[in-house]
């Protein structure tokens, strides 16, 4: 009951909250994992009222050594999960294919923060990955500079050592005669 209190709890502070898809996945991944862990010890739990009372202790016993091991089991699946979806993240984009690539990375050098966010071990799994198999990356786009052909200012440098154009000189000559100071009249009033 405590866990649906904290559930609900949970989706109320975080009404009107956007949830990244990975993250609703995790978390439907998390609860159905933890909904076959409490299925497993309600039948751990109904053999118990079958057991005779001297082996009673010797199958609490045991019963205490498999949900331990079933907890450890528990945490390494949760943990898989969320460096699965970290890595996916983090690979989206980047690789043709994100599966192909994810089962050739060493998940056991990679680290994630407390976020799920990658701290180390991916980067050079990839360098090595994109030397040896670059046909599974995305080539990287090389931004070009931005070159705009056209139209240039009077008096502005078109690349002919400082020698203006027709339509240039014309503009020239024609605000120079309209300059302040000048004896021209201003063509343009």
């Amino acid at each position: 009951m405590n866990c649906a209190r904290t559930y609900t709890q949970a989706v109320l502070d975080g009404y009107g909250q956007t949830l990244l898809q990975s993250d609703f996945d995790n978390t439907v991944n998390e609860l159905q994992i933890a909904n076959d862990t409490i299925a497993d010890r309600d039948t751990q739990l109904e053999g118990l009222k079958d057991v005779d009372a001297p082996g009673l202790q010797e199958k609490i016993t045991n019963l205490q050594q498999e949900n331990a091991q079933s907890k450890l089991d528990h945490a390494k699946q949760l943990k898989d999960e969320r460096l699965s979806t970290a890595l996916k993240l983090t690979l989206t984009g980047k690789v043709h294919d994100v599966d192909l690539v994810l089962g050739l990375i060493d998940k056991e050098q990679i680290e994630l923060d407390e976020k799920g966010n990658i701290t180390k071990g991916l980067d050079e799994q990839r360098k090595t990955l994109q030397e040896s198999k670059s046909f599974l990356f995305v080539p990287e786009k090389e931004e070009k500079k931005l070159e705009i052909k056209g139209w240039i200012p009077a008096g502005g440098d078109n690349g002919t050592g400082g020698e203006l154009d027709a339509g240039s000189a014309f503009a020239k000559q024609f605000n120079e005669k309209g300059a302040v100071g000048s004896d021209a009249p201003n063509p343009w009033e």
